[in-house]
């Protein structure tokens, strides 16, 4: 699987044992869910969604400003 980290320009390979959440993989890499918008394989995506090392995962940075 890999994992796009927009915030900090990187990609990296994981690989899973058996598919898992979102959320759960998350969890794991210690990313805060509120700041970010999941995409996988190119389409937006919830945190309940199962992943599987054939997945490519964007984590997408929310900027908010007033």
């Amino acid at each position: 699987m890999e994992i796009y980290f927009e915030k900090e320009n990187k990609t990296k390979k994981i690989v899973l044992k058996t598919p898992i959440t979102l959320k759960e993989l998350l969890k794991k890499l210690d990313v805060n869910l509120d700041s970010i918008i999941l995409v996988k394989n190119d389409e937006i995506c919830l945190e309940d969604e199962i992943v599987t090392n054939k997945d490519k995962i964007k984590l997408l940075s929310v900027v908010s400003g007033g």
